[in-house]
């Protein structure tokens, strides 16, 4: 896959949209089917001021992100994609003060449905700190019948 203009396209994929640019997205790279990227902490991040641990909702939003990366790296180009379906299990607190990495796979794609796994960890993918199924909708553009 290493000749996919896709490639050209993940990072600006990542953090190009105006939500992921504001919580810091920043692409990390493709291994052989996985995409990965990172948020790093900041304390405006934090959902816990008492713990100073990074919040549930971002570990959320950062493996439904980097499971739509996985979806286009799979398809090896962009069209239009939305999360169907994302379950996310939590298994410990993320470290303090410590970047949160996220890594996915689509390990199924149908003509109309990619199935992605993902999880996110700080430096360790057998250590983490939640893990994610997930179902996207492929939603390929289709011009508009009010078009002239």
């Amino acid at each position: 896959m290493t000749d996919s203009p896709i490639l050209d396209l993940l990072p600006q994929l990542a953090s190009g949209a105006s939500h992921t640019h504001a919580l810091g997205f920043a692409f990390e790279g493709v291994d052989g089917d996985r995409a990965r990227i990172r948020v790093p902490w900041r304390p405006d991040l934090v959902g816990d001021p008492d713990t100073g641990v990074i919040a549930g909702g971002l570990v959320t939003t950062l493996l439904d992100h980097v499971g739509g990366l996985a979806v286009w790296l799979k398809m090896g180009t962009y069209q239009p994609i939305a999360t169907l379906d994302l379950r996310v299990d939590y298994m410990r607190a993320a470290r303090v003060k410590t970047d949160l990495l996220a890594e996915a796979r689509c390990f199924k794609l149908t003509s109309s449905i990619a199935f992605v796994r993902a999880w996110a960890f700080e430096d360790d993918p057998q250590d983490p700190v939640a893990a994610a199924q997930a179902a996207y909708v492929l939603t390929a553009a289709r011009p508009r019948k009010d078009a002239a």
